[in-house]
């Protein structure tokens, strides 16, 4: 059973396109005061179409094809505006660029800037979230931890989601006698069509049997791993609910993926490397005007199987950050005025492509820790040196979607939250998360965010 189904991002696809169609046709009606014929729309059409294309791409590296979460719908009207002026400069230099269609339409990119703007925006905030969703399905959860809080916390909040938790039961408060009676009402009632566990709980163990023999009887019923769940909705891992078991169990490698992986790291490192020599110079035109310090740093990081690897940056800093804070847990040193325009355009990390080229880094996995950190971390965080089964990376799961990662500082929860999405993407790695990753990375550095 899928509790979290991808039918609304297919539904927002469809709804994007019919946008899109319709804000055309009504660009047309207005520039020309009447409706458009169908000879003067499929003149628009044709190289619109192509247009159109683009823009669900760009519409994907804005985020907006991804969950419509409550947090992303507080930034959804700003997130909107941006990208639609982003597809209208696209569409200006594709029209200039490409003359084969004898069309210059300023006035009517103007136009359709305004017209699709307005439609995307009821269809995106008022329109779709009124969309009938079908009957909630009913459930009962028994866990405990901050993480089953969590999980029921958002779904009373959520009504986008397609379930309701009807009954919580927390393991930690209730007797095992009230987590099998609660278990046995939830199988024998015919409201309830699934029933959420954490299967590593001992409360729940005593349960089986007796939820075993009554889950056959029921036409349509659902027992849910917690843990399943969790990482569906939230798309980290819970790991107040995870074992050593589950990571051993969960975290793997193949070899295929990882040749595959490695092979693309090459090439792309050969390439962009290659193409960003050429703006070297300016770099340390720019790095010597502000502070005449040096040009590079050079650090030593946390690698694969927690060997140690040499990685050089631009320096945006001071000095030298190699992580010993002391009591204060914060770095002392400041961020130059160079170096904060190179980091907000991620200029900075240009050097790394040579410890990508050579193997010690990867252009997507976890991010490589300085030592002193790496091993207070690992001392306070349970199943962080998992994170060491593959190599580092320039950016990562946990990049783009943990905004509260601790720069130059010492953060136990902070990194604890970190690692929840480090154990999503060595459960989930692959070629098709990873360009999904690298893409949505470009889109951060479009938008500056995360610096």
């Amino acid at each position: 059973m899928n509790l979290v189904p991808k039918r609304e991002y297919v539904v927002l696809l469809l709804g994007d396109v019919v946008v899109f169609l319709l804000s055309l046709w009504i660009t047309l009606a207005l520039r020309h005061f009447e409706a458009p014929s169908l000879e003067l729309l499929k003149t628009f059409l044709t190289p619109f179409s192509l247009l159109f294309a683009v823009w669900i791409i760009v519409f994907y590296l804005a985020g907006l094809y991804s969950r419509h979460t409550r947090l992303f719908r507080t930034r959804l009207f700003t997130t909107i505006l941006y990208t639609q002026v982003l597809n209208v400069i696209i569409a200006a230099l594709f029209f200039f660029l490409v003359s084969a269609f004898g069309i210059a339409p300023k006035t009517i990119l103007f136009l359709y800037l305004i017209v699709s703007s307005v439609l995307i925006i009821l269809w995106r905030t008022v329109i779709f979230p009124r969309l009938p969703a079908g009957p909630k399905l009913r459930g009962v959860l028994i866990a405990s931890g901050p993480d089953a809080e969590a999980l029921a916390h958002d779904v009373s909040r959520d009504n986008r989601y397609a379930f309701t938790l009807e009954t919580v039961v927390d393991t930690k408060r209730a007797s095992n006698a009230e987590v099998i009676r609660e278990a046995c009402r939830a199988l024998e009632s015919d409201k309830i069509a699934f029933l959420v566990v954490d299967f590593s709980d001992k409360s729940i163990a005593s349960a089986f049997p007796i939820m075993y023999d009554a889950a056959f009887q029921k036409n349509r019923f659902a027992l849910i791993d917690a843990v399943d769940l969790y990482q569906e909705m939230f798309e980290r891992e819970p790991l107040s609910l995870l074992q050593y078991e589950w990571i051993l169990g969960n975290v793997s490698s193949s070899r295929v993926y990882d040749n595959l992986k490695r092979f693309i790291d090459i090439v792309a490192a050969l390439l962009i490397g290659s193409v960003s020599l050429f703006v070297y110079p300016f770099i340390a035109l720019a790095i010597k005007l502000d502070d005449g310090g040096p040009l590079f740093i050079r650090q030593t990081r946390v690698g694969r199987f927690q060997q140690p690897i040499s990685v050089w940056k631009f320096r945006t800093m001071t000095g030298n950050d190699e992580g010993n804070y002391g009591k204060s847990g914060v770095s002392e040193l400041q961020v130059t005025r160079a170096g904060k325009w190179l980091r907000t355009t991620r200029i900075d990390e240009f050097p790394q492509l040579w410890a990508v080229l050579k193997g010690d880094l990867s252009f997507v996995g976890p991010r490589p820790e300085l030592p002193a950190l790496a091993g207070l971390y690992s001392a306070r965080i349970p199943y962080y040196s998992a994170r060491y089964l593959v190599a580092p990376g320039l950016t990562g799961w946990a990049q783009i979607k943990h905004d509260r990662d601790p720069h130059h500082g010492a953060d136990i929860e902070e990194t604890r939250a970190k690692l929840s999405y480090d154990l999503y993407y060595l459960k989930h790695r692959s070629l098709f998360l990873d360009l999904s990753i690298f893409l949505q990375t470009i889109r951060i550095m479009f938008l500056a965010r995360g610096t």
